[in-house]
């Protein structure tokens, strides 16, 4: 007659739906209050919690003398409860739900005055918890069921690899510890070791995942890994390596683009070693997995970003200080027409643009693979292109049809065959090497989907605009 289940209702406020509750359960209660009832008599509401069925539920109504002792109707409540009239219980006041648990153990032997019991109070009560019976329960006590229940929440798991898909939901306590939403995630997976699962937080903002995972214990609980600045989200994103999270902290991972000298396929490597390596060890690693041009030749990395060349490496530079998540670390072959550079000649940039009207503006914009190129002392136009062409492979008719300008600060000046292309780069490193370059001005024939040079993480980094282009590179320079 009075089976009414909290356990299961996805409520805000338990302590309200059980008020709610109770009133429903004392409508189909007929019996009307005593009308001898004085001020020494107080209504009491009982709620019994099963801890097996992680169940709180509500049995039924009683009146008693404020004076009176809760061990006076411990035989009431068996009966209640369905138990054996001598059943050992124990009982708790639940006081509030929110904003946090409060809910205390009743004395039996002191009075219900004592006890500061009112009327309309609700009282839990369980059987007491023997020594060796409850260690299979999660929330042996009726205090730590209603702490659950007031911080569990449902969250989504996506796998870091279809960040729009949900792939399953665990119902968890915001109060878990970084261990616990982990272990949880691995039995989920049917994963032995726990370790290789890292997990990722939720942007809130761009609906994506965070660029950067959370790192081994890298948070408390469960609530820490949902908060995104003033937002909170029910979203986590999972990885399961193939080594110890926390092996896999102590190593620098980093994806190199590989360029061949004379392949025009691009293949992406990763690359693992201790941070405290250096770029060389690094090139060393990566020579073991790519297809060389010949077996003595040297490579170098470079820093790429939005089609334009940022930065060449020295192999002394740790690899700690990289990074590959805002910008595309490219391994090539050095040419071997660059290993004995006279004392004039110059390694310049050279980048593919085309111009395109913007609001009624004429707009340089880069596109392709930029590379480097050696300019010997004197050296004409008309000389640099047909190494240009060599090097590029590309027919005459098209190569006819393109066009060559010095660049400075997107500004095109066009070069004519007799023109000295050392010249214009005299004294002209005062903003970077990156915008001065040698431009070759024809139609962008790529297709869409082709391998570009901002590689990232993450999809949404495909958001980042040409306009966060100089945040970027300040942010770089002052990393190193």
């Amino acid at each position: 007659m009075y089976d009414f289940v909290l356990s299961l209702l996805p409520w805000n406020s338990h302590f309200l739906s059980a008020v709610l509750l109770i009133f429903c359960a004392i409508s189909q209660d007929l019996r009307p209050i005593p009308p001898e009832k004085t001020k020494e008599d107080i209504l009491l509401f009982f709620m019994l919690y099963d801890p097996e069925k992680e169940e709180l539920r509500y049995v039924g109504r009683l009146f008693v003398k404020v004076s009176g002792k809760p061990v006076e109707i411990l035989t009431k409540l068996n009966e209640m409860a369905r138990f054996a009239p001598n059943e050992e219980i124990e009982l708790y006041e639940e006081i509030k739900f929110e904003p946090s648990v409060m809910c205390e153990p009743i004395d039996k032997k002191l009075s219900f005055r004592a006890n500061q019991l009112e009327d309309g109070d609700i009282i839990c009560f369980q059987k007491s918890p023997s020594v060796n019976g409850d260690e299979q329960c999660r929330y042996p006590n009726v205090l730590l069921f209603l702490e659950y229940v007031h911080n569990r929440l449902v969250v989504h798991f996506r796998s870091l690899q279809k960040p729009k898909e949900d792939d399953f939901c665990l119902e968890l306590s915001k109060l878990f510890s970084y261990d616990e939403v982990r272990d949880r995630v691995a039995r989920q997976l049917g994963l032995d070791d726990a370790t290789k699962i890292r997990l990722t937080s939720h942007n809130c903002y761009c609906q994506q995942p965070k660029p950067q995972p959370i790192k081994y214990r890298g948070v408390e609980q469960l609530s820490d890994m949902l908060v995104h600045y003033n937002q909170t989200s029910g979203i986590l994103y999972y990885e399961v390596l193939d080594i110890p999270l926390p092996d896999l902290q102590c190593l620098k991972t980093l994806k190199v683009a590989f360029h061949h000298a004379t392949k025009d396929e691009v293949v992406i490597h990763s690359i693992r070693l201790p941070k405290q390596s250096n770029v060389g060890e690094m090139i060393d690693d990566l020579k073991t997995k790519v297809e060389l041009s010949h077996p003595n030749v040297e490579l170098r990395l470079l820093e790429v970003f939005y089609h334009k060349i940022y930065k060449i490496f020295s192999h002394s530079e740790k690899i700690e200080n990289l990074n590959d998540q805002y910008w595309t670390l490219r391994a090539e072959e050095i040419p071997e027409e660059e290993k004995n550079l006279g004392p004039l000649d110059r390694l310049i940039h050279v980048y593919h643009f085309t111009k395109d009207t913007i609001q009624n503006q004429m707009q340089v914009r880069n596109f392709g693979e930029p590379f480097l190129l050696i300019i010997r002392e004197g050296e004409t136009l008309a000389e640099a292109k047909v190494r240009i062409q060599k090097k590029l492979q590309i027919p005459d008719e098209e190569f006819s049809k393109w066009k060559f300008a010095f660049l400075s600060l997107g500004c095109p000046e066009y070069l004519q065959d007799s023109d000295i292309v050392s010249s214009c780069f005299q004294g002209r490193d005062v903003y970077g090497a990156w915008e001065h370059y040698l431009g070759l001005e024809h139609s962008d024939s790529a297709p869409k989907g082709a391998y570009t040079a901002n590689q990232n993480r993450h999809t949404f980094m495909k958001l980042v605009k040409s306009t966060t282009k100089e945040k970027l590179i300040n942010l770089h320079n002052g990393i190193g």
